[in-house]
């Protein structure tokens, strides 16, 4: 796997996230997501708007929901920033395949140490797949970028609703859903972000 140098305004965050749920949402980790989730998150128009995934709008009212919600999207970007590490082309592309990998592996053993079952892959996802396997050059920059955008809109969507509808729950495994859901969010915006940045230069 090719490595590049991370900017040090992102490891420090990817390090973070990583730990935090590596150590099962510690004492320090409810504290800080409980200031972030009271704190007034600016509006950021590119992190916050776009639904141009496959799949169907995501729904989730517990930490199991969010949970399952997320490791199919995981299991995928894992497969494909796999194969992105060597195959980009684009430089933005390859860095951002070298950062999703990293943090793919790390979502799905903490997603693994909470007992969540990886489901079957289903038709748009294999066919999501399919299509970054057979591409080369700039046509699989953008085949793997578009699917990296699509997965994080959707991954972003999802966090978004089960922290509105789980506002309301008291239970400890709710609570550290809620911290978990609020710390991924961030991330899920800005990986939007890089990917409609990355695939405005391709086109």
């Amino acid at each position: 796997m090719n490595d590049f140098d991370e900017p040090t305004n992102i490891l420090p965050r990817r390090e973070f996230l990583t730990r935090m749920g590596a150590a099962g949402l510690g004492v320090a980790a409810v504290g800080l997501a409980g200031a972030v989730h009271a704190a007034v998150a600016p509006h950021q128009p590119a992190a916050d708007t776009g639904h141009d995934y496959p799949m169907p709008a995501p729904h989730a009212t517990t930490e199991k929901q969010f949970r399952m919600g997320v490791i199919g999207p995981a299991t995928l970007s894992h497969i494909t920033s796999e194969i992105a590490v060597d195959r980009a082309t684009n430089p933005g592309a390859k860095e951002f395949a070298n950062f999703e990998l990293r943090e793919a592996i790390g979502v799905l053993s903490v997603l693994k140490s909470l007992g969540t079952p990886t489901p079957p892959m289903d038709a748009k996802s294999k066919a999501t797949l399919a299509k970054i396997q057979s591409s080369q050059g700039e046509a699989f920059d953008k085949a793997y970028i578009t699917a990296q955008l699509a997965n994080h809109e959707f991954l972003r969507d999802l966090a978004e609703t089960y922290l509105q509808n789980s506002a309301g729950h008291k239970s400890m495994a709710e609570m550290h859903g809620r911290h978990l859901a609020t710390l991924a969010l961030a991330t899920f915006k800005e990986h939007v972000v890089h990917t409609k940045n990355i695939l405005a230069e391709l086109s």
